[in-house]
């Protein structure tokens, strides 16, 4: 650790000296293949020379313009490009710095938008166990990750929970309309035990992050919660801050469902790890209500600042231009075909999911079963490390509640070439091999 700097733990790495496209060089010359995209940021790849023209020309004009002293054309620009991403509806753009200040906002917007229609009772935000949300007190409030809450309980309002569509875990088909039926009957319980009158709104990642490591809801899930909280007046907010961006193969994740939300809550891509960005859209009659009702009681000093939006203008001119949506979905297809070949030949590999360029694998002593590995041996922890010797970055979490298992997020750049899979899959190939070798002899 830093004489003078401190983070999560006492974990030491490399000091960067630059990256370009999808690798990252150490100090000492090691290079590295971002095989995470950070943790899910990095889109379209490092140093872009089109973002970085476009943040030096804002630099020339201003980087910071306090949002109640002047309005900024580029911001203004931005938040329409935005919007027009959006699915139909969602129009109003709200700046933050960063995911768990997007998940912030749309709490309290949603919350002061029912005290502006008169309904001040509805206050509990439904999301779902695992998940994870972000790391401030309202945000931790409806994670459902107990490590990142338990030491924080006492100090906020916990919000109620629902199992997630674990259908890999409970063996049901995703693809049958029965299992997507089977999880909206346990939101709707929940609904009916918090009462639906107290209930403010449903908050779910369209596909999971890395709390649930890429899952994909089954079928006709999103469009049951979309009808459940139409039935009992609730808003529907959408945590795209990990699928939005072009990573799941369209802009936004809603766009693969026939359920339209009142909120998408958007950050990590939508900067592209150039500038700390993050947004809430939203339908434009629950803003005019707060607005109506006095104004928002909510702010930050760096939201829409012009050198963020020249970023985001920039990351969203590549994303088009480049076709990356288009290209997560053809390299994403490479990669899932590639890591269930994986999954064929190691087979403590108990399950591959995900979509586009937003994918995962999960270790299992026995994949029939869905035994976890024995929880001392820190596999999440073990095969990063091992892959990160082999200059391969992968991304970790514990798979059952924060608590045990461990998942692997296999997501590279959007920009990503077909050549680089192969490079990426032959390391983690490596990375695999030696993990069994070191700790599963008895597994493999």
């Amino acid at each position: 650790m830093s004489d003078h700097l401190f983070y999560q733990s006492r974990q030491t790495r490399p000091f960067i000296d630059r990256a370009e496209g999808i690798y990252l060089w150490d100090v000492d010359g090691q290079r590295y293949l971002d095989g995470s995209s950070g943790a899910m940021v990095s889109n379209i790849g490092h140093s872009h020379p089109h973002v970085l023209s476009c943040m030096a020309e804002q630099m020339q004009k201003a980087t910071f313009a306090y949002r109640l002293h002047f309005q900024s054309d580029i911001v203004e620009r931005f938040a329409k490009r935005l919007a027009q991403k959006a699915p139909a509806g969602l129009d109003k753009v709200f700046f933050v710095s960063g995911g768990s200040e997007a998940v912030e906002t749309a709490i309290k917007l949603a919350r002061q938008a029912t005290i502006a229609r008169g309904e001040p009772d509805r206050f509990k935000i439904i999301s779902r166990t695992p998940s994870y949300h972000g790391s401030t007190l309202g945000a931790v409030a409806v994670t459902g990750t107990p490590p990142f809450a338990d030491p924080f309980a006492p100090m906020m309002r916990e919000m109620p929970k629902v199992r997630a569509p674990l259908h890999y875990l409970d063996g049901l088909d995703m693809d049958d309309p029965t299992t997507g039926a089977h999880y909206v009957q346990q939101m709707e319980e929940k609904i009916l035990a918090e009462g639906p009158e107290s209930v403010l709104a449903v908050l779910v990642e369209p596909i999971g992050g890395a709390s649930t490591g890429a899952l994909v809801p089954p079928a006709g899930y999103m469009e049951g919660l979309r009808a459940l909280c139409d039935k009992y007046g609730l808003l529907l907010i959408y945590d795209e801050v990990m699928t939005g961006g072009g990573r799941t193969g369209t802009y936004f994740a809603a766009d693969h469902f026939g359920a339209t939300p009142d909120m998408i809550i958007s950050a990590k891509g939508l900067g592209g790890g150039y500038v700390p960005l993050g947004a809430v859209i939203s339908r434009n009659d629950l803003v005019e209500d707060v607005l109506d009702h006095g104004g928002f009681l909510h702010g930050f000093t760096n939201a829409a600042m012009p050198l963020a939006a020249a970023a985001g203008m920039g990351v969203l001119d590549v994303v088009e231009d480049e076709q990356l949506c288009a290209r997560a979905s053809r390299i994403g297809g490479m990669v899932y075909n590639r890591l269930r070949d994986l999954q064929s030949q190691y087979p403590f590999i108990g399950d591959v999911r995900g979509k586009g360029l937003l994918l995962a694998f999960e270790l299992m002593a026995d994949a029939t079963t869905k035994q976890v590995l024995p929880k001392e041996l820190n596999a999440h922890a073990k095969l990063v490390n091992i892959a990160y010797d082999n200059g391969l970055i992968i991304y970790s979490r514990r798979t059952r509640n924060g608590a045990e298992g461990d998942h692997f997020m296999v997501c590279p750049p959007l920009i990503s070439s077909a050549a680089q899979v192969d490079e990426l899959m032959g390391l983690l190939e490596k990375s695999l091999a030696q993990f069994a070798d070191l700790y599963l002899k008895e597994v493999a």
